[in-house]
């Protein structure tokens, strides 16, 4: 008999995914990772696509590792990246392929929509920033470029509902993800139906929207028989900056913070969407989160550009090594981290010297040159969106928590308190498994509140402290 409670959380993200076991050994949580997988974006038929067969192999795997280590999970749950999805025919197969965001199909889709509703409207009905990856174009490009993918359409579900698809036979579409599509209406919590049906989108491929917490149901007889267990699926917050956002270790009712990895999402958390026009101007975002919570927070594109960097070195350097070199370095460069050429540039490196000879400024050459740059360009981001922040929502905040894997960059975390003049507080690294392990261990009354789960969390990981100087 297992000595504890288990829960198994499986967290995706663009460049790889990890199963991480939770339980709890008196009031603090423990966390365990137990199988670690790649993940990255395939060319097919000239599209960048997402590899959903080796992903989804990945998963049982991971599961499998469960029961050879003789820790079976209560229950579990996958979270991903937002706005992509997947269609199955009446059949349930998959059509066509897991297209990724960053594929070039929705250039120009935008103004494809603006002609059936215009951006303002757009923005006023689902509180969604724009971003040219948006579900919302994604589905105008099919719409345009592939129709009978839509016609042949049964039913759309986001990536981590399609993979509890697959586990279950059960489709659910969870609400902090299907945000993401900015086809949401953020009052009813739902599917706005006079947009769809004015986009021209089949009505009839759009599930109930379900909230976090919700029981998808038990494992399909042939997924158990495959990794030798059985267990029930839970949706988590299945976006995955949703579940970072739940694991931010604090008693405040509107934290402020950065969800840092890939992307750094950073806002604070209200309890109604500001979809107003002087909202839109700033390019903020009203992302679902917990317990119907609104992620009020700026999308930028965070540590994105020193992965990219990182590959094209010719130098095997650390993401620490990194940091510690751009420590050293006194270059004042500063690129717009949002410009969209450093969306997917054939090369980061040559965007960003591109941008610096650009606006006038010293080319960076090395790659502590190239890393200083980046780092105290989102430095300067995040503390221009501090400011934004605070003026669109009437309040000051004294610090910033920094959750997820960026929360390891020391030298990114002193700039930020340096350059917004507050403390960061930095951690936990895992955010986003925990947050995930956290909307299961309440469904299953291990805390009765939020509140209650947080502080567990405040207890659990630690936590570094970074003053402004």
């Amino acid at each position: 008999m297992a000595l504890y409670d288990y829960y198994l959380a499986v967290d995706i993200g663009a460049s790889g995914g990890r199963h991480m076991l939770g339980h709890m050994e008196g009031d603090r949580m423990c966390l365990e990772e137990i199988y670690r997988f790649p993940n990255g974006l395939v060319e097919k038929q000239g599209k960048s696509c997402w590899d959903a067969e080796a992903l989804f192999g990945h998963i049982l795997t991971g599961m499998k590792k469960c029961a050879e280590l003789g820790k079976i999970p209560k229950s579990m749950g996958i979270d991903t990246w937002g706005v992509d999805f997947a269609l199955l025919d009446e059949e349930n197969h998959l059509l066509g392929d897991l297209v990724g965001y960053r594929d070039v199909r929705t250039d120009g889709m935008d103004e494809e929509v603006y002609r059936l509703i215009p951006e303002e409207e757009l923005y006023a009905r689902t509180g969604i920033q724009k971003q040219i990856f948006n579900t919302v174009y994604q589905l105008m490009a099919l719409k345009k470029q592939q129709p009978e993918l839509l016609d042949k359409a049964a039913a759309f579900l986001m990536v981590p509902d399609y993979f509890h698809f697959l586990l279950t036979g059960i489709k659910k579409q969870e609400y902090t993800n299907a945000t993401t599509t900015q086809l949401l209406n953020p009052e009813t919590k739902t599917w706005d139906w006079e947009l769809i049906a004015r986009l021209g989108y089949p009505e009839r491929i759009f599930l109930p929207v379900e909230t976090p917490g919700t029981e998808v149901g038990p494992l399909k007889e042939e997924v158990a028989e495959t990794v030798g267990y059985s267990c029930k699926v839970v949706l988590p917050a299945t976006h995955d900056t949703g579940s970072a956002v739940l694991a931010v270790p604090t008693a405040e009712e509107h934290p402020l913070y950065i969800s840092s990895g890939t992307w750094s999402l950073m806002g604070t958390e209200l309890p109604e969407a500001d979809c107003s026009l002087q909202s839109k101007q700033h390019n903020l975002t009203n992302e679902g989160g917990y317990a119907g919570r609104f992620r009020y927070l700026k999308n930028i594109m965070g540590l994105w550009m020193i992965q990219s960097v990182k590959k094209e070195l010719p130098e095997a350097y650390s993401y620490a090594d990194l940091c510690a070199m751009a420590s050293k370095e006194q270059i004042s460069s500063i690129v717009d981290c949002n410009d969209q050429r450093f969306l997917a540039p054939k090369s980061m490196i040559e965007a960003i010297r591109d941008y610096c000879r650009q606006s006038g400024q010293q080319v960076p050459e090395s790659a502590a040159e190239l890393s200083c740059v980046i780092y105290n360009s989102l430095a300067k981001c995040y503390g221009e969106t501090i400011g934004e922040l605070e003026a669109l929502t009437g309040r000051f905040y004294s610090c910033i928590h920094v959750v997820g894997g960026g929360a390891n960059a020391g030298y990114l975390n002193q700039l930020t308190a340096k350059s917004t003049g507050r403390t960061v507080y930095a951690g936990p690294t895992e955010a986003t498994a925990i947050g995930n392990l956290m909307a299961q261990m309440l469904l299953d009354g291990i805390w009765e509140n939020l509140k209650e789960a947080r502080n567990c969390i405040f207890r659990s990981f630690s936590v570094e402290t970074y003053q402004p100087i």
